[in-house]
């Protein structure tokens, strides 16, 4: 009886410890190239801070944390229905309205229905493609660094533009924008470089926004204050039939 009690008890053991792990995988995201030397010096840093004063030191080590969960790079589970627009960014959509791409784009000033996302110093900062395709056209702008959330941070502001062209011929925009906080936008791609949709492109440091040109007939889909997840939450979709409202 007692060996019996002992056999059916292992199974259970084993199964448990597998779930810490799972749990504990789920958790533990990896970390963007971009993050590793900032994760080094802010660690570095609170050494010292712990040397100097330990209160300090505590100080440092939450600072630490919180780099370590800025440039955390989550994997996504992206939609491939075609048609559709993947939000590139995590971020509160904070702006449906009309405007004109980048004119050094060199797309004329054919008014197009944007999208912006605006992210905080919370959110995942890693930047997806928005669709399918070939990367047509890349143009970086120096600018200032105003607030991102305010509506001429578009015009004014550091960008880097991008044109992805999808099978179909159709065009979409997507717009990396610095912030008052952002100094550097990374675009790890180059023209004539074929993307998947919700596969990673760049990253933008310490707070920013993105927006999105969609194309002809592409239907949004989201809010006004509405969460958006990089690589999951459906932005818009091309073949919908359902009323455009902005």
């Amino acid at each position: 009886m007692e060996k019996a009690a002992k056999a059916d008890h292992t199974p259970f053991k084993r199964n448990a410890g597998k779930g810490h792990m799972d749990s504990l995988t789920s958790i533990l995201v990896p970390i963007h190239r971009e993050g590793h030397r900032f994760v080094i010096i802010f660690a570095a840093v609170t050494v010292v801070f712990f040397l100097l004063w330990q209160p300090l030191g505590w100080i440092g080590v939450v600072l630490t944390l919180w780099c370590l969960y800025f440039f955390r790079d989550p994997d996504r589970v992206t939609p491939q229905r075609e048609g559709l627009v993947i939000s590139p960014a995590d971020g509160v959509v904070n702006l449906i309205t009309e405007a004109s791409p980048p004119p050094e784009l060199g797309l004329g000033d054919m008014r197009r229905t944007r999208v912006t996302i605006f992210m905080n110093v919370f959110n995942c900062h890693v930047n997806r493609a928005p669709v399918a395709g070939k990367v047509k056209r890349i143009a970086y702008r120096p600018g200032q660094f105003l607030n991102a959330s305010l509506d001429k941070a578009s015009d004014d502001n550091e960008r880097n533009s991008m044109v992805i062209e999808r099978a179909d011929g159709s065009e979409i925009v997507v717009v990396q924008i610095a912030g008052l906080v952002a100094r550097r936008i990374v675009c790890d791609v180059a023209e004539g470089k074929e993307l998947k949709a919700g596969e990673r492109y760049g990253i933008i440091r310490f707070g920013s926004r993105l927006d999105v040109y969609l194309p002809e007939g592409a239907i949004p889909l989201v809010a006004l204050g509405q969460t958006a997840i990089a690589g999951e939450t459906v932005l818009a979709d091309g073949i919908s039939v359902e009323p455009h409202h902005i």
